[in-house]
C-alpha cells in the first residue's frame, strides 16, 4: 500500500496538532505517512521528498510548522502535488501569526492552501476532499460526514429550544 496523502512536520514537538490530521485520514481509510522534515535543518531531504512524492503515489501533502513556517511553501514549491499548510503555535512563534503568515502569503505561482492556527483536523478534511473528486466512493463518505455535521447542529438546536428562562423569546 502506497501514500496517497503525506503528513509532514518540522519536528515532532508538532505531533500533538498533526495527529489530528492522521486520526481524519485514518477514519476514512486513506493510507498516509507521517514524517518530521525540516526546510532549515535538513534541505535536501525536503528537496528529496517533495520531487519524489507524486511518483510514489501521494496526491496530497499537509505540512506543518510553526515559527518561521517555512516548510509547506518550500514543498510546494518544489512538487505538482498540492499542499495544505498547518501553521503551528510553537514555543518560538509570536502567538501564532508568524507561522500563519508564512504560511498564508506565499508568492504568486506558488500556492499553499492555509487552514486555521493548530487547524489539521481541518487540513485532514480537506485532503479528503481533495482525494474524493476523483474518488466516487470517498466523495460519498464526505457527504455522510457533511451531513453528520448538520444533524450535530439540528439536535444542538433541539436541546437548546428545550432550556427555559423567564425571558427567554425563542
Amino acid at each position: 500500500m502506497h501514500p496517497r496523502v503525506s503528513i509532514i512536520m518540522g519536528s515532532t514537538s508538532d505531533l500533538k496538532v498533526m495527529e489530528e490530521a492522521a486520526k481524519i485520514l485514518n477514519d476514512f481509510e486513506i493510507p498516509f505517512e507521517i514524517n518530521a522534515l525540516s526546510a532549515h535543518r535538513t534541505p535536501e531531504r525536503v528537496a528529496e521528498f517533495a520531487e519524489n512524492a507524486y511518483s510514489r503515489g501521494v496526491r496530497v501533502i499537509i505540512a506543518g510548522a510553526g515559527g518561521a513556517a517555512h516548510l509547506p511553501g518550500v514543498i510546494a514549491s518544489m512538487t505538482p502535488v498540492p499542499v495544505i499548510g498547518v501553521p503551528i503555535k510553537s514555543s518560538n512563534s509570536i502567538d501564532g501569526w508568524d507561522s500563519i503568515l508564512s504560511i498564508l502569503q506565499m508568492p504568486a505561482g506558488i500556492p499553499v492552501a492555509t487552514v486555521a492556527l493548530d487547524g489539521a483536523r481541518n487540513a485532514g478534511i480537506l485532503a479528503t476532499q481533495i482525494l474524493a473528486t476523483g474518488d466516487e466512493a470517498l466523495m460519498q463518505k464526505i457527504v455522510e460526514f457533511k451531513n453528520t455535521l448538520k444533524k450535530k447542529i439540528l439536535e444542538a438546536n433541539e436541546q437548546l429550544a428545550a432550556v427555559k428562562y423567564p425571558f427567554k423569546v425563542s
